[in-house]
């Protein structure tokens, strides 16, 4: 890597999508932003946005057949913007990996072998270490002389003790299958405990903070002086709390009856648990503001998704509470987190006796910046912290090859 070699470009590739960012590391600018909807499709979509010019958005619609003409459309409006993939500013191609199981606890140069391992994680991560590596192998084609990273959304819980990472079930079998608590959302959930620190005017290695990553996905991390020690999501992201279209903790013989009584079959099942239940499947609606519109006209339906919703929440809070011991700061991110105040205030509601409070001038702000919105005499802080998992990753990424 040359001396003017600081920018990072990061690839977040879903199965029909290619999402990217590109950061100079100097001092955190981005560059420039954008997304590739619907690869594969005759109604493709680009929208790129080149902030370093202070340009407007630019879209583009027209089929892109796969990944591979995905990242070159990209490259072509980089360098539109002279910020070309062939540039020698560009240092590494940092790249969001889903699934890392044990094997990945820190961000990875990849190379045949580390390709080869992700690989054989797809059974735990089929909806998402497929995509990604379509996204590695397409990019490694693109520039094979430039250092491509892996950083990887298990890595940040790998840290949980056994005693939290281990299901109560045989240890023959869960060793032989892999089958563990693996946690996700890593990158989000250690920016927000270091910002939350921050924030408190405090390292992170003195801070305790419960992070509620509340988006269409979601998730909740128990942070004991930055390391994780407890989290949501298990051996896949369906675990853990009520989120959009996930029903998030299930009796697990569900599953059984289901195929017995109803008839269906493991396919259907899945489908069913992961994109037909959570909010979507309580109420039809899986956008927090379309369901709070609703319950303000007075639709139960909605209102009873809200509630259980904010159950959920709070049997996490109360149970990462004993599960820390002392807890600073209980902090809410990503999309719903960020914007939904009343999801906050009900979060929070009735736990006076723990400490928590929301001061209600305070949490109707809305706000681009990290901000207390607890009362200054509430004994754990309550804070929104907006996430950033695309500098978290672009950070980790060059720290790793500028070292």
């Amino acid at each position: 890597m040359t001396a003017t070699a600081t920018r990072v470009l990061v690839l977040n590739s879903g199965s029909s999508s290619l999402k990217y960012q590109l950061l100079d590391m100097t001092d955190a600018t981005r560059l420039a932003v954008g997304l590739v909807e619907r690869i594969g499709e005759e109604t493709s979509r680009l929208s790129h946005t080149p902030l370093a010019a202070g340009g407007d958005k630019r879209e583009t619609e027209g089929p892109i057949a796969d990944h591979e003409a995905a990242l070159k459309a990209v490259g072509a409006e980089l360098t539109a913007d002279g910020l070309g993939l062939d540039s020698p500013e560009l240092a590494a191609i940092g790249h969001r990996v889903v699934h890392g199981g044990l094997e990945f606890t820190e961000p990875t140069v990849i190379d045949d072998a580390v390709l080869k391992e992700i690989e054989r994680l797809v059974p735990v991560a089929p909806l998402h270490n497929p995509a990604n590596l379509t996204g590695i192998r397409t990019a490694r084609a693109l520039r094979p002389d430039l250092p491509q990273v892996a950083v990887f959304d298990t890595a940040f819980h790998t840290t949980m003790p056994e005693h939290a990472a281990r299901y109560a079930i045989d240890v023959a079998t869960a060793d032989a299958h892999r089958i563990r608590r693996y946690g996700f959302h890593g990158t989000s959930h250690a920016y927000v405990s270091r910002k939350t620190a921050e924030l408190l005017g405090k390292d992170p290695a003195e801070v305790n903070v419960i992070v509620l990553h509340l988006g269409n996905g979601a998730s909740a991390s128990a942070v004991a002086g930055g390391r994780c020690v407890d989290t949501s999501m298990g051996l896949t992201p369906l675990e853990g709390l009520v989120m959009g279209t996930r029903s998030g903790d299930i009796d697990p013989a569900v599953t059984f009856h289901l195929k017995r009584v109803a008839g269906m079959s493991e396919d259907e099942v899945d489908v069913l648990l992961n994109k037909k239940s959570g909010l979507i499947g309580l109420c039809g609606d899986n956008d927090m503001r379309e369901i709070r519109r609703r319950i303000d006209e007075g639709d139960e339906r909605a209102a009873l998704a809200f509630d259980i919703y904010i159950h959920r929440l709070k049997k996490y809070i109360g149970a990462y509470s004993a599960v820390l011991g002392r807890v600073d700061a209980v902090a809410f991110t990503a999309g719903v987190g960020e914007n939904a105040a009343p999801v906050r205030e009900a979060a929070v509601a009735g736990l006076e006796e723990m400490g928590l409070a929301v001061d209600a001038s305070l949490n109707a702000v809305r706000s681009g910046e990290p901000r207390l919105i607890s009362p200054e005499y509430a004994r754990v802080a309550v804070a929104v912290v907006p996430t950033d998992e695309e500098l978290e990753i672009a950070q980790q990424t060059y720290a790793l090859v500028s070292a």
